[in-house]
């Protein structure tokens, strides 16, 4: 008969070394640094497009010495502040001035007075003051919509823009309101509209509502 298979005793040493891991391990677990539970990436900010052009809603007007009937200075809603030239149209000049070294902006009142139908340099200014008036007044009451890609065609830190507003109770093009009005002449960079009309057929736009102008003897038109 095989003898019986005998258990290896647990000696006093044995449990002596399980005590002190144990120990240790409790220690190790009440010392270890809680870390806070890992936070998602947050996705990096983007930036409203519509075709080539950046989109900023609900921009503002600011008060700058500059701001015409034309350009302006605006807020976007990221806080920064750029100025702002209109594509399509150039609003007479709203004052006579003279610059530095003799210079002085009376040649190019007098080709706005002659592409707004002959009208005297005189009455370009008178027009020039109603633009700007209402330019400002328009942009002051209520956000609006601005549309850029950031083209600075002279490098002065004046850059293009199309510009959408609610007046009326319509949604607008403010370049078409001031031809509409007789408040300013087609003249400077054309470009296509973000909604998708080319610059060409805006060009006839455009000229459609200068001509409903010149009907309606209004604004450059009625002088």
């Amino acid at each position: 008969m095989p003898a019986p298979i005998r258990k290896p005793k647990t000696t006093w040493f044995t449990l002596l070394i399980l005590g002190a891991a144990l120990a240790l391990w409790a220690y190790d677990q009440k010392n270890q640094p809680h870390l806070p539970p890992a936070t998602p990436a947050t996705p990096a900010a983007t930036v409203a497009k519509a075709g080539r052009y950046e989109v900023f809603q609900n921009c503002t007007l600011v008060e700058a010495r500059h701001n015409d009937g034309d350009s302006f200075m605006i807020r976007l809603p990221n806080g920064k502040t750029a100025e702002f030239r209109l594509y399509f149209v150039d609003a007479p000049e709203s004052a006579f001035k003279s610059y530095g070294g003799g210079a002085t902006n009376h040649a190019r009142i007098s080709q706005q007075a002659a592409d707004l139908g002959g009208i005297t340099p005189e009455q370009a200014v008178a027009i020039g003051k109603k633009g700007k008036a209402f330019t400002l007044g328009l942009l002051a009451s209520q956000p609006f919509i601005l549309y850029s890609e950031w083209d600075s065609p002279y490098n002065d830190g004046r850059y293009h823009a199309h510009i959408q507003v609610f007046h009326e109770g319509k949604t607008r093009w403010l370049h078409q309101i001031l031809i509409e009005r007789g408040l300013a002449r087609i003249r400077t960079k054309p470009a296509d509209l973000p909604d998708g009309t080319t610059a060409a057929r805006e060009l006839e736009n455009l000229r459609n509502f200068q001509s409903q102008a010149r009907r309606k003897s209004v604004g450059a038109w009625g002088n």
